[in-house]
């Protein structure tokens, strides 16, 4: 790996990293010496990065540091190319679009020498296989998770029943033929999952749920992990 972009990656795990990062932690990822590391980190430093932290402790990034656009290595376009294709086939076509727009975006702005990455990658992510259809607008579901709205569903479950439920939208999963809401339910006051498929009517109202989108999704979080502890906990007994 060449100077110019081991001192690239050490910023960059450096900005993926809350914590202070050790020299140790650094080389090991590297592939080199714990001494590189400190002549690297001296000279990001001499060249004004943003970089604190000693020996023996650690090193952070300070906030707001940010580098110029689109320096990606082959592996990182890759990545990118094959999740824009997988956002492609499975999105829904707000997204689909956005994903398309972004490829033709990375391949007009890399070296012409990282193009092929782009254009010619080594994985593919092939359509989805008879994907169901969204029955609401899934890119304004989107928006009301942003806005902390809520939205009044007619739902349909597997047997056909419908029933009416006010929800405060959480995130959209993506799964290989379907897309799903996941949400407080009022009326059943818990998390639940909504599938797109089965949405009989539905309504955006104004009206905002009172929780910022960050704390609702760190709530859901904390159900989603109390359910798999749980869920541990039933197949350790029934062993």
């Amino acid at each position: 790996m060449r100077r110019a972009e081991r001192l690239f990656q050490i910023i960059q795990i450096l900005r993926r990293s809350r914590a202070p990062v050790t020299a140790d932690a650094i080389a090991a990822e590297l592939e080199t010496s714990k001494r590189s590391v400190y002549r690297d980190i001296a000279a990001l430093v001499g060249q004004r990065a943003p970089i604190r932290g000693e020996a023996g402790v650690g090193y952070v990034l300070e906030a707001g540091f940010d580098m110029p656009p689109l320096m990606l290595t082959p592996d990182e376009i890759e990545a990118a190319v094959l999740g824009a294709q997988w956002v492609a086939g499975r999105g829904d076509p707000v997204l689909a679009k956005a994903a398309r727009d972004l490829t033709s975006k990375i391949a007009a702005a890399v070296p012409d020498r990282l193009r092929p990455y782009v254009l010619e990658p080594a994985a593919a992510a092939p359509p989805a296989w008879k994907p169901e259809t969204d029955r609401i607008d899934v890119a304004q579901v989107r928006a009301w998770i942003h806005a902390g709205r809520k939205i009044r569903l007619n739902y349909s479950d597997e047997t056909g029943a419908i029933s009416e439920r006010v929800i405060w939208p959480v995130t959209v999963g993506y799964r290989e033929t379907i897309r799903m809401i996941i949400a407080w339910c009022e009326l059943r006051a818990a998390f639940r999952t909504f599938r797109t498929d089965r949405v009989v009517g539905a309504e955006f109202m104004d009206e905002r749920h009172g929780k910022r989108p960050a704390v609702l999704r760190a709530d859901w979080l904390r159900f989603r992990e109390a359910e798999v502890a749980a869920w541990d906990q039933r197949t350790k007994a029934g062993c």
